[in-house]
């Protein structure tokens, strides 16, 4: 038992950003050398579906603890996080848009896609959320649909806050300390995790799907790329007045490095939770604004819908003018906010945005194909782009208040705050 504590201490003693890189790499090698391990990409399953497993108990009992104890601090810093949520969204829209006509895309469509769930308006996507949000709050915790985790989570939250004796607030909080425990159990194996998924991937597709495709991943990377290291640390600028890099880098090592390998924004709100706590972020702020960032901040989605209806319009000669290029921006934006509530992503989105163009749905799903080819590179880089997302503006939007009521700020944005990050 001795033994084991101190391989286990041994282990915990080493950065956990080692540790993945260690995972990453033996992941690559042996999906490139030894194949035939198969048992391996278990390792890749049970991760995920450990993360998937805990993430909407974690959310529905913090968003409800949070609320029943009574600190009302759902106050300016919440309507800043949306804001910037949709803000970003929106632009990262409109860079994708402007790099489709800079970079114009032609595709080579042969075989048609299928799916059971496609949206044919926005005004289905905004129903599907609508009725998300009233669904059994056991379904949606067995389902993980968090637009109705937190509708339900906030609503019984509220509830307890007036009805509620200080024993039973007091029960909720240790279950919600008891739940982020087991969070931080699961991240710490996140190494063999990710060397699974790797293999996986790699075993699988080898090296080749970063040449096929290839104008059109770049493309589309270029554009989440340009929104994560240039867009958003502008936003974050204009609101903090302060270098915002050191911070963009920690919600990038922290947060989109393993959403890049879970390929779920679902999966990865745990990691997001412990990311805040890191980041010395109020609790009552950071439980219900990261699920809700999961949801609506989506610009990696919006990205992937602009980008992909604008390559269907190429290839089959639509002229997309400046107006309609705008509608499309704005459809993109509120079509990704609802991905979440539909059934294959962001992908099955693309056949609502082409209808815009009037592009058939035949054509339209054989682009949603092509989507699901180049989604092992593709889903990886938007998922990351999303979820370090969420943590950049949750923190931007705390830290904003820390400048304004004269609060000393983390010793990477200037101040003298130590924090374990």
């Amino acid at each position: 038992m001795n033994v084991l504590k101190k391989v286990m201490e041994g282990y915990d003693s080493v950065s956990l950003i080692v540790r993945i890189l260690i995972g990453l790499i033996l992941g690559v090698l042996l999906g490139l050398f030894l194949p035939g391990m198969t048992w391996v990409s278990v390792l890749g399953s049970v991760f995920v579906g450990a993360l998937k497993a805990i993430a909407p108990v974690l959310v529905f009992v913090l968003v409800i603890s949070a609320l029943a104890q009574g600190s009302g601090k759902l106050d300016r810093r919440f309507g800043l996080v949306i804001g910037l949520y949709m803000l970003t969204t929106f632009l990262a829209s409109m860079i994708a848009v402007f790099a489709s006509f800079l970079f114009p895309v032609t595709l080579k469509l042969s075989e048609a896609a299928s799916a059971e769930v496609i949206p044919s308006g926005v005004g289905e996507v905004m129903e599907n959320m609508l009725l998300n949000m009233v669904s059994n709050p056991i379904d949606a915790i067995s389902s993980g649909n968090y637009i109705g985790i937190l509708t339900w989570a906030v609503i019984l939250g509220l509830a307890l806050k007036s009805t509620a004796s200080s024993e039973t607030k007091t029960v909720l909080k240790n279950l919600a300390d008891a739940v982020s425990a087991a969070v931080r159990w699961i991240i710490s194996l996140a190494p063999f995790g990710i060397m699974g998924l790797v293999f996986t991937n790699v075993s699988a597709n080898g090296l080749a799907i970063f040449t096929d495709y290839g104008k059109l991943l770049a493309v589309l990377v270029g554009c989440m790329l340009f929104t994560a290291l240039v867009v958003n640390p502008i936003v974050a600028f204009c609101v903090l007045k302060r270098n915002p890099y050191p911070l963009v880098w920690r919600c990038l090592k922290n947060s989109g490095l393993t959403a890049f390998f879970t390929r779920s924004s679902a999966a990865n709100i745990p990691v997001n939770m412990n990311t805040c706590r890191r980041l010395g972020l109020d609790e009552d702020m950071y439980s219900v604004s990261i699920p809700l960032g999961a949801t609506i901040n989506m610009d990696g989605a919006a990205i992937t819908i602009a980008v992909m209806t604008l390559a269907a319009a190429h290839t089959v000669g639509v002229d997309v003018d400046i107006l309609s290029a705008l509608m499309l921006s704005f459809l993109s934006t509120l079509a990704a906010c609802g991905a979440s509530g539909v059934a294959g992503g962001s992908l099955l989105l693309i056949p609502m945005a082409c209808s815009l163009f009037g592009i058939s749905n035949d054509i339209a799903m054989q682009v949603v194909a092509v989507g699901f080819i180049i989604g092992v590179v593709q889903d990886s880089v938007e998922t990351a782009l999303n979820s370090a997302g969420d943590v950049l503006f949750a923190a931007v939007a705390e830290y904003r208040e820390w400048i304004r009521d004269g609060k000393d700020l983390p010793y990477f944005l200037g101040g003298s705050r130590k924090l374990d990050i």
